[in-house]
């Protein structure tokens, strides 16, 4: 089992930065892909961005593409959400998550293990 934990968030302006973090437990983190997800009031949860297990491969969400670059680095068992020019409409709680299955997913469904979220705010 893996256990996930965000932190970085916070309130922002617009057009500032974050970078968020998402540290897990446990020693078979490179067997994982991971997900950011997001989720703002009254809305469903949304894909953000992924990456495979060696981070060779990533996907993002055409609405962050440009903006937003995720990593990881599977020496500290660690993924990142490195947000640029952040808009309003970014605000939402911000979700990692980890998928042990085959292949890289957009489907939140398909992802095993979820962390707690981290609130990002950006105010206009």
């Amino acid at each position: 089992q893996v256990q996930l934990v965000e932190s970085g968030g916070g309130l922002v302006q617009a057009g500032g930065s974050l970078r968020l973090s998402c540290a897990a437990s446990g020693r078979t983190f490179n067997s994982y892909d991971m997900g950011w997800f997001r989720q703002a009031p009254g809305k469903e949860r949304e894909f953000v961005a992924a990456i495979s297990r060696s981070g060779g491969r990533t996907y993002y969400a055409d609405s962050v593409k440009g903006r937003f670059t995720i990593s990881r680095d599977n020496a500290k068992n660690t993924v990142y959400l490195q947000m640029n020019n952040l808009k309003p409409e970014d605000t939402a709680v911000y979700y990692c998550a980890a998928d042990r299955g085959l292949g890289v997913t957009r489907t939140p469904q398909l992802y095993d293990y979820w962390g707690q979220g981290t609130q990002v705010t950006v105010s206009s």
